[in-house]
């Protein structure tokens, strides 16, 4: 090969963010929804909520186990009333290490080396474009997580599926450049509260049906008003199935189920701290405002 060659393709790679630097490191699959994170300052209220309420069993200490491989997170460390609830959201990735070197390699800030977590998994966390902190982790065999597959699968689940998150998002085309042009997420549906407007738009993770919900905003926010957009969703087969459980264990939604603006069967429930928690069936119910779904 000459030698000509040989320095001309160095120069490219040595290159930040270089020309060969997108095709030379290939993304891992990103699989779905792992756990979201949320602030609390009275524990044994989430308990009744989640625990009592949704039927969820404990995995550790305050995180409620929805299937063997998500689950809802709830931290003791809400310091104050004027503060967000939202601390993390995570992502699943077949191949972390992987994950580090594509994200360097797109010139995303990451760290240098990666180490097992507390849990025993490996585990990575960055700032998206509107300052949320995302996670994305493996889950290694011995983890705190892969101990416990096939157990702690509560009968009394309202829900076995969590298929999606939702954070506020201020400007669509930074959201877009991270979530859409590098980590592949794909927009399967938007809409808003009238046909000519945009709040709303479900982007679906490249390897798997989980979605995160951008919640286009552009005004200052309440800490109640965070806690309607900064949401997690949980799958039921029968929404009045899921409103008759959770009622029955008293948990008293505001309203009872009603067919969203995507066509779905939707019951929108509160945690202690103002979080919501929306049931959903998946399957819409009928056709959907403002655009059609794609990419399903």
């Amino acid at each position: 090969m000459p030698r000509w060659f040989l320095s001309f393709a160095t120069l490219l790679l040595a290159i930040p963010g270089g020309l060969l630097s997108r095709h030379a490191v290939h993304r891992p699959a990103i699989t779905g929804v792992a756990h979201i994170a949320l602030k609390t300052n009275d524990l044994a209220a989430e308990r009744a909520f989640y625990g009592k309420g949704c039927g969820f069993a404990e995995l550790s200490a305050g995180r409620f186990k929805v299937n063997d491989r998500q689950y809802i997170e709830i931290l003791p460390m809400l310091e104050s009333e004027t503060e967000d609830r939202l601390d993390h959201i995570a992502f699943e990735t077949s191949n972390l290490r992987a994950m580090r070197d594509y994200l360097a390699a797109e010139n995303v800030a990451v760290p240098a080396s990666l180490k097992k977590d507390a849990d025993g998994n490996l585990s990575l966390m960055l700032s998206d474009p509107d300052n949320h902190r995302v996670e994305f982790v493996q889950y290694l065999r011995g983890s705190v997580q892969t101990r416990a597959f096939g157990k702690l699968l509560a009968e009394t689940r309202v829900a076995e599926r969590m298929i999606h998150v939702g954070v506020t998002v201020r400007d669509r085309a930074a959201a877009d450049r991270f979530y859409k042009d590098i980590l592949g997420f794909k927009m399967t549906w938007y809409g808003g509260p009238t046909d000519d407007t945009v709040k709303w738009i479900d982007m679906r993770v490249p390897e798997g049906t989980d979605w995160l919900e951008y919640m286009l905003v552009s005004a200052s926010l309440t800490p109640k008003q965070l806690g309607v957009l900064h949401h997690l969703a949980l799958g039921v087969p029968d929404i009045q199935a899921g409103f008759k459980t959770v009622t029955g264990r008293g948990i008293m939604p505001p309203q009872p189920p009603k067919i969203g603006r995507d066509g779905k069967w939707q019951l929108n429930l509160y945690d202690a701290n103002l979080t919501r928690t929306e049931l959903m069936e998946p399957k819409p119910a009928q056709a959907p405002c403002c655009s059609p779904f794609v990419n399903p």
